[in-house]
């Protein structure tokens, strides 16, 4: 698929297991970010998408809420501000490529690509994160892809599944920190509850649907420490009458090039 080019990045789109997709960008344009997160984690980033989404809306957050005037945000992000975003892929060639996307970027200085599985990393290291997202494998009945390194992408019998995410988040999501996830919208029930057994709860669900008359195919939930009073609960429609939304264009504007 070569190179992916957004508005201020581009993606090398070639070796990692799983490419840019719909799924990811949905997670880094709509999960939560706050002008006061400092700590970010990716897990299983893939070509790194949805990190470099982070950076440029942590980057304008930290912009728009700063008093000190400069002509870059990627200054205030290194200088002013010292946030750090960590991203993990247990795939190598899929690591490799996410560092050179970063490398490549406005951010990089703050991103970094590890390739390690959540495990290991867990074991090796000690930040405590304000927020940890993914877009993790979720086809845990399906027959697997033929190819093995997809279907390590893909399937959670392979490898990570989100009960891996909440059980490193337990202990290492700060106080006020959050977990966003994508992932199908008949594993609603169960990711919630299995996020309780964790102590965390759900306080935003932005349900996704691909055209009005379909019932929401995915879900983007976001857990934290805290029960909330009340859910937000939110619903995107991506395209209507074969033209994308004006919520969908609202919210993937700042990202991609639309014709």
């Amino acid at each position: 698929m070569g190179v992916f080019r957004f508005k201020r990045f581009d993606v090398v789109n070639e070796r990692s297991a799983m490419k840019v997709n719909t799924d990811g960008v949905l997670l880094g344009a709509a999960m939560t970010i706050l002008s006061t997160d400092r700590t970010m984690l990716d897990v299983g980033t893939g070509t790194g998408t949805i990190a470099l989404m982070a950076a440029q809306r942590l980057s304008s957050a930290i912009l728009n809420s700063s008093s000190v005037i400069l002509n870059s945000s990627s200054v205030i992000l290194n200088e002013v501000k010292n946030p750090r975003i960590d991203a993990i892929d247990i795939d190598e060639a899929s690591a490799s490529e996410a560092s050179a996307n970063f490398i490549n970027s406005p951010w990089n200085s703050i991103l970094k690509a590890h390739h390690l599985p959540l495990e290991e990393f867990a074991a090796s290291a000690e930040t405590v994160y304000d927020l940890i997202f993914s877009n993790p494998p979720y086809f845990e009945d399906s027959l697997t892809a033929p190819d093995e390194r997809k279907s390590t992408a893909r399937h959670t019998s392979d490898g990570l599944s989100y009960r891996d995410i909440f059980e490193f988040a337990k202990d290492r999501l700060s106080e006020n920190g959050r977990v966003s996830l994508v992932l199908p919208a008949d594993q609603e029930a169960a990711l919630t509850r299995y996020a309780r057994m964790c102590g965390l709860y759900l306080f935003r669900i932005l349900r996704v649907r691909t055209v009005p008359r379909k019932a929401p195919s995915r879900i983007i939930a976001e857990f934290s420490r805290t029960r909330c009073a009340e859910l937000s609960e939110e619903l995107l429609t991506i395209q209507d009458e074969g033209k994308y939304t004006q919520e969908y264009l609202s919210l993937t504007g700042d990202f991609y090039l639309f014709a």
